[in-house]
């Protein structure tokens, strides 16, 4: 095992500068998902540092075993969608990609990982963390309420090449102990502005990765059915019910009310307009004004 210390810049060997931002216990965690009474990883490695999380388990998916997970101390050239760069201070993140094999699932089906990822992160965040956590489509966390609302994190869920069953990477990136100055977006937030009961990191990395496994495994039962997967996406989904503007590929702009998430994870959007709804599968989504109350 590798050593999980990554001593900052004025400390000397074995030791690190900030007592907040403590390296994770690799060797807690693995004995946790991977050996202890609990078990339910094939293999987790803690690395003190890397570019990403996603890439080095990619490159790894051809002969990785099926619950293989990275989590990474420090990550160095994290991606969210489109590309987009995803970075934080040292040890102030919970970053973690997990593979996982979907045998029998359809091709069509496969589109609601990142759905499912979501729906994991907000169950552990509301649970362990107790912060209020939802969803805006189609994966991202936010935090809600008066004490520092925003985007607290981000998932990027890519399919793996080069195996014969089908097998996804899902890339998780949590907002921990970031002050407000160290956030690179107004529309950012952390665990620790929200005042969260829980911010040790290894707490929540193996939260993250029993629910999650157990997510998967309850889909598979079901013989990857969405519907009851839909509920609740649903039941979590902060967009739902509100106006929003979606900008779509090509620059085209939708606005109108999020009136649903439908059988393939598409937000159904009813333009403002008056013309008929609108399932959008890719875009981004702007949330223009809260919920209507519709006294139901």
């Amino acid at each position: 095992m590798a050593d999980n210390r990554d001593p900052g810049p004025a400390a000397g060997p074995g030791l690190w500068t900030d007592l907040d931002r403590a390296p994770l216990d690799g060797r807690a965690i693995t004995r946790a998902l991977v050996s202890g009474p609990r078990a339910s990883w094939a293999e987790v490695t803690v690395v003190p540092r890397t570019g990403s999380t996603n890439a080095d388990l990619l490159a790894a998916a051809p002969t990785a075993a099926d619950r293989t997970a990275v989590i990474a101390d420090v990550q160095d050239a994290g991606r969210g969608r489109h590309s987009r760069s995803f970075t934080a201070p040292p040890r102030s993140q919970v970053t973690v990609s997990a593979l996982v094999r979907l045998p029998g699932i359809a091709p069509d089906v496969v589109g609601w990982m990142p759905l499912l990822t979501g729906i994991t992160v907000v169950d552990v965040l509301r649970s362990v963390c107790e912060v209020d956590a939802v969803l805006k489509w189609p994966n991202d966390v936010l935090l809600t309420g008066d004490r520092a609302p925003g985007k607290v994190a981000g998932i990027l869920v890519e399919v793996a090449a080069g195996s014969p069953v089908m097998t996804v990477v899902a890339g998780v990136g949590i907002n921990v102990t970031p002050t407000a100055a160290e956030l690179p977006v107004a529309t950012a937030t952390s665990l620790r502005a929200a005042g969260a009961a829980v911010l040790d990191r290894g707490t929540i990395a193996r939260a993250f990765l029993r629910a999650f496994g157990s997510a998967v495994d309850d889909w598979r039962d079901s013989g990857w059915d969405t519907a009851a997967l839909a509920q609740l996406y649903r039941a979590r989904c902060d967009t739902l019910g509100r106006s929003v503007r979606v900008t779509m590929p090509g620059e085209v702009v939708l606005v109108g009310t999020a009136t649903d998430v439908d059988a393939h994870g598409r937000i159904v959007v009813a333009p403002e307009d008056g013309s008929e709804p609108v399932a959008v599968s890719a875009g981004d989504v702007t949330h223009l004004r809260p919920v209507v109350d519709t006294g139901e």
